[in-house]
């Protein structure tokens, strides 16, 4: 509803005085101008204190809701607390620069959680972009109570769309862990995992309970694929539609804080999946400029492009270069990291934070992927932003697969970049070996200078699964295949050792470390995939646990795996990796081929070398050794005893 006379009604009135107490999320924005902001006369200034989104004070009794909405007629807000009624009380005041829109509302129980919306213009209805709690009509329905305990109520016949929450006193949550040291990027072995096709109940509690199983692999960061509230339920999180809500669908904000918190205690780092390279249409940032005819953001919209800038954009896009959109990102990362305790970020297509215009046809892929100075510059500011806020080894990943001097510029501002090596990796494990050369594991293969700056890995949730390619794509030769199950997860011993024997950080995808076999395209690419932990109990996928955790440790524990003193070849059908420490020297072979090999090749040193799985030594009598391997076999031999 348009207030007709709402300038008049405020004529006259001082500003409003409050007393401050606790914010409920002080690190989610300021009260200041976005940059570039030009201030024009007339309205009301916002009180000083308040953050973006909601502000508590007179312990809780009050409340200052503030939004960023240029261009806007009239804002208003309805909600619990005015029976969901536009009229004059609830109007909000424009501040002087004609942007925010803000109004306290007083006598509110500090205990009560209260929906609430904006009216804007007098017919659109949106939620606040900054509430920790969103309430959605269509899919609250499906949430269970064992997942979110008391979840408030849609108000149904009150309103329509997404509405969000507040309240002062919310449950608080005591964090135990305060001591807990990020491990080294170095030495960085990171479980990525998606709550919903992990356990099946899906939430952090039940998340929480398996954290023996992944200790005692020995994985030392577990990422989020995005917990962020997104659209529907059913998802692997990348149509994000709020940023500073954890999704109902995994649980409570404090059952994630609770999941945190033990896996600190467990020196387990937690990355979170973060997306903003776009939002989806539930964004009340996308509705509140969006043209509805043409289907697509408005122009001026001060957030999204009209038109995506790149040709893998989903939903729509932001433009990085705003300075309404660097703002807001900026509080949505400060956030994350100050209220969860977050210890490092995986920034989904990170490689769309453009504003070149690569247009969306196959043909701009190749452009695309060059170096682009304006993005390099987008990212750079983004991460000095983190470093002010926690400059204590977080870790900033980016998603990002662009030329190397891009990646290897934003790798010396202290960023690690994702290394896919699925394809070679899995024409390897299946016995195929003329694209199964997988050197690209290794960072001076990208001009980089230092291991940690590069996070290999041969699965990820974006890759087919290597057993199932093996089961149903496998070589065969004779009475050997790798298709059999048996031999199959034995080559993924076999791969496993040669990742996790490569210097710097490493991924694994979850459930890898069992021979997941089902397929990334199983029911759909995003659809729920069986949940296999009776894979667990199988004695054969239980030894390729085995292997891992003992791999994991190695990688972890030993400095050579950490060396920049390597020689390596992974073309053709016997490969090796050697390292050389003055710890230890390491000689990692194995043969991918589907029949034996014999190959001569070169040990760093004579002497007696110990196989660090099974305990066999042999004799090097001659630094060029003759070695003759079955299918399948592989060794990492050391000079030394390894700890693990």
């Amino acid at each position: 509803m348009i207030i007709k006379n709402f300038y008049f009604l405020l004529v006259g009135l001082l500003l409003i005085s409050f007393t401050a107490c606790k914010k409920t999320s002080p690190s989610k924005g300021g009260s200041g101008n976005v940059p570039g902001d030009t201030v024009v006369t007339g309205g009301k200034e916002l009180p000083a204190g308040a953050v973006d989104g909601v502000t508590y004070i007179n312990s809780g009794k009050s409340v200052i809701l503030n939004l960023y909405a240029p261009s806007k007629t009239s804002v208003s807000v309805i909600g619990d607390f005015n029976s969901w009624t536009a009229d004059a009380k609830y109007a909000m005041n424009h501040t002087p620069d004609g942007k925010r829109w803000w109004i306290q509302i007083d006598n509110l129980d500090a205990s009560t959680e209260y929906a609430y919306q904006y009216l804007i213009d007098g017919s659109l209805k949106v939620a606040d972009p900054y509430t920790e709690k969103v309430l959605d009509p269509d899919n609250d329905k499906n949430i269970t109570t064992d997942t979110y305990p008391g979840l408030k109520a849609y108000p149904t016949g009150k309103t329509t769309g997404n509405v969000s929450v507040l309240q002062a006193n919310q449950p608080a949550y005591s964090w135990k862990n305060a001591t807990f040291a990020r491990p080294e990027k170095k030495k960085l072995v990171i479980y990525e995992l998606l709550v919903r096709d992990f356990t099946d109940s899906h939430n952090y509690q039940t998340l929480k309970d398996t954290l023996n199983y992944l200790a005692n692999l020995g994985v030392n960061a577990i990422e989020l694929m995005p917990i962020n509230e997104f659209e529907g339920n059913q998802s692997w999180g990348y149509n994000p539609s709020f940023y500073f809500a954890p999704d109902k669908y995994y649980g409570t904000k404090n059952a994630l804080k609770a999941f945190i918190d033990e896996c600190h205690s467990r020196g387990i780092a937690v990355i979170q999946d973060m997306v903003l390279n776009h939002s989806f249409g539930q964004s009340p940032m996308v509705q509140m400029y969006f043209n509805t005819a043409a289907g697509k953001p408005a122009a001026n919209n001060p957030w999204y492009n009209v038109d995506p800038t790149h040709p893998y954009n989903v939903g729509y896009q932001f433009n990085h270069e705003s300075a309404a959109t660097k703002y807001f990102v900026k509080n949505v990362l400060k956030f994350w990291m100050q209220e969860y305790k977050i210890d490092g970020f995986r920034f989904d297509l990170s490689k769309g934070f453009t504003q070149v215009n690569y247009g969306t046809g196959d043909a701009a892929v190749g452009p695309w992927g060059q170096y682009d100075a304006s993005r390099v510059a987008i990212w750079k500011e983004y991460n000095n932003y983190i470093k002010s806020i926690d400059n204590n080894n977080f870790y900033v990943i980016l998603e990002h697969f662009a030329a190397n001097q891009e990646e290897k510029e934003l790798a010396g501002e202290g960023m690690m970049l994702w290394n896919n090596l699925n394809y070679n990796a899995n024409e390897a494990t299946m016995g195929w070996l003329t694209n199964s050369n997988f050197q690209g594991l290794f960072y001076d293969q990208h001009t980089f200078t230092l291991p940690y700056q590069l996070v290999g890995y041969f699965e990820s949730h974006d890759e087919e699964r290597l057993m199932f390619k093996n089961e149903t794509y496998g070589n065969v030769s004779g009475s050997y295949s790798t298709k059999d199950i048996p031999t199959g997860l034995k080559r993924e011993e076999m791969a496993a050792a040669f990742l996790l024997s490569v210097p710097g950080p490493k991924m694994i995808w979850q459930f890898g470390e069992l021979g997941y076999d089902k397929s990334v395209d199983l029911f759909g690419r995003t659809n729920n995939k069986p949940i296999l932990w009776n894979y667990n109990a199988d004695p054969q996928r239980r030894h390729l646990y085995s292997i891992y955790s003992q791999l994991i440790n190695l990688h972890k524990k030993n400095a050579v795996f950490a060396t920049t003193n390597y020689v390596y070849n992974l073309s053709g059908g016997i490969k090796t990796i050697q390292l050389k420490d003055a710890s230890a020297n390491v000689e990692v072979v194995g043969n991918f081929d589907v029949a034996s090999q014999t190959a001569n090749i070169t040990f760093p040193t004579t002497g007696t070398y110990t196989d660090a799985l099974t305990g066999a030594s042999i004799n090097v009598v001659s630094l060029t050794y003759s070695i003759t391997l079955a299918p399948g076999e592989y060794h990492v031999y050391s000079s030394t005893t390894l700890t693990r």
